[in-house]
């Protein structure tokens, strides 16, 4: 065994009448059965696994899929958008959208470090969403809902012009067709580049809702995370019922800067929806495994 060892410590160093021919061709052939299993190794499709940011639990997207995307280790709430939420309330996952034909527009010509009629092109380029809110109206176990649901993918789900107009004429659908109405808030707040038109939507919005009080109709609101800005400050706090998903972030300004500002501790769980239920703020919280069939019990309740 050693004399092999040996034989092959020299002929790889060339000595003992071995040449650079021979050398050449034996690192050509090592080379190539390299070559031959790399090409040959399968490589793992993207988007088959996934890690609950929670407790790093990993399983496959279709697993987690299955369960209505809340991980089954700890039961933390992925974040989702209204394509997902639509499949998750609507019967047989159908339903009809709405307004889809309304799109932001540049009135100001602002620019931050980009354009902001850009940053619309690039995020419009990048996903089927025409703007951060979509409204649909389908069936939940028969009893008929309007659903606004926020996409966070969307420039944050941020507060514009188009979100404004889209809920006030799903107000005028619901009022007009005597159905109830339900917003599922995703959002970081209002739509810095739209400056005061954005600001406006607050009181657009809240105005509306006076309107579908006034008709009598329900209006539901369901805060996921993260809910903050404008949204909290206005239809995000204004439901009949306000309702939330388990350990969602919800306020006003972000936790970070609230106790850079007042330099304290903040209390454990701050500004999470079990924070806000206990302190009043909340109807309850309600997880998504059970949204469905709770939603059909609450429709129920308020058609009676």
């Amino acid at each position: 065994m050693s004399q092999k060892i040996e034989d092959f410590d020299v002929n790889l160093t060339g000595e003992e009448g071995t040449s650079e021919e021979t050398k050449s061709s034996w690192f050509k052939r090592i080379k190539k059965n390299i070559d031959t299993k790399t090409s040959e190794k399968k490589e793992v499709p993207e988007g088959l696994w996934t890690k609950c940011p929670s407790c790093n639990y990993i399983c496959t997207v279709t697993e987690l899929r299955d369960n209505y995307f809340v991980c089954p280790k700890c039961d933390h709430h992925h974040r989702v958008g209204s394509d997902e939420y639509f499949d998750i309330i609507f019967d047989n996952s159908e339903f009809t959208e709405l307004f889809d034909n309304i799109r932001s527009k540049d009135f100001l010509g602002f620019t931050d470090l980009k354009p902001y009629q850009k940053r619309l092109e690039e995020t419009w380029s990048k996903s089927d969403l025409k703007d951060s809110m979509r409204v649909a109206i389908g069936k939940v176990n028969g009893y008929d809902l309007v659903i606004a649901c926020m996409d966070f993918e969307f420039i944050g789900g941020s507060l514009g012009s188009v979100m404004g107009e889209k809920f006030s004429r799903a107000v005028d659908h619901c009022i007009q067709h005597n159905m109830p109405y339900m917003v599922i808030s995703k959002s970081g707040g209002a739509r810095m580049m739209e400056s005061a038109f954005s600001l406006m939507q607050l009181a657009k919005t809240s105005g509306k809702l006076s309107q579908l009080s006034d008709a009598g109709l329900p209006y539901i609101s369901m805060l996921t995370d993260p809910t903050f800005g404008g949204i909290s400050a206005s239809f995000g706090m204004l439901g009949d019922l306000n309702i939330a998903e388990p350990g969602a972030l919800i306020g006003f300004a972000g936790p970070r800067v609230i106790k850079e500002t007042i330099r304290k501790d903040l209390p454990e769980g701050f500004q999470r929806s079990e924070f806000l239920l206990e302190h009043g703020f909340l109807d309850f919280i309600i997880n998504r495994k059970s949204l469905k069939s709770r939603l059909a019990t609450l429709l129920k309740l308020f058609k009676n």
